[in-house]
């Protein structure tokens, strides 16, 4: 089938960038890549990858450097400053419900 349609997406640069480098060691053309998800969309009715907010592991403090140590309490200071915290009562309502789901989710055989 010939190809006679364009699509124009806006990107950040830098993503553009690292995604071409990327596919340029495969020998892909961005095109193509682009070209080959949306057969997988058709194909799978739907995005052909899980969709998600990736889950934060707890970081092993023993295992880190001091410079290592320091980044991660910057981070934590950061975020406290922002305000991007949770009361311990959220935090443990969000971790008794998340198992409650993975103990239902293993009884009714989805996962």
């Amino acid at each position: 089938m010939a190809k006679t349609t364009n699509i124009y997406v806006r990107l950040e640069p830098e993503l553009k960038e690292q995604a071409e480098d990327i596919l340029g060691q495969l020998g892909i053309p961005l095109s193509n890549t682009v070209n080959i998800f949306l057969k997988q969309v058709v194909m799978q009715k739907g995005i052909p990858f899980d969709v998600k907010i990736p889950v934060m592991e707890p970081v092993d403090v023993s295992s880190l450097t001091e410079k290592e140590m320091d980044a991660e309490l910057e981070k934590g200071y950061t975020d406290y400053i922002q305000g991007n915290t949770k009361s311990a009562a959220e935090v443990l309502r969000r971790s008794v419900k998340s198992t409650t789901y993975e103990i239902q989710s293993c009884i009714n055989g989805t996962k």
